[in-house]
């Protein structure tokens, strides 16, 4: 899976939001807020195509968290993205 090139993630405060950019503006009217680790997790998927076993493994050698907390925190993310049809899957 990778990010839809068509989303940009900006910071604003202390949070992250991505937001649609392009045409995909015209049929997506919000944004998404993401944390820190969201939006550490949102980097990685834009920048390759990347499993979720690929995204637990960066996130436990970015972060002291357990194999099992990381594997529910990216399914989590996984899952509001596929939703909101923002990334796309090889």
């Amino acid at each position: 899976m990778q990010i839809n090139k068509d989303f940009t993630i900006q910071k604003v405060g202390g949070s992250y939001v991505a937001v649609p950019v392009g045409k995909t503006s015209q049929h997506f009217h919000g944004m998404v807020r993401l944390n820190e680790t969201g939006a550490f997790l949102w980097k990685l998927m834009a920048e390759k195509d990347v499993t979720e076993e690929a995204l637990v493994d960066a996130l436990l050698a970015e972060y002291d968290v357990s194999r099992e907390i990381a594997a529910a925190d990216v399914h989590r993310i996984v899952e509001q993205l596929r939703e909101n049809g923002i990334f796309i899957e090889a």
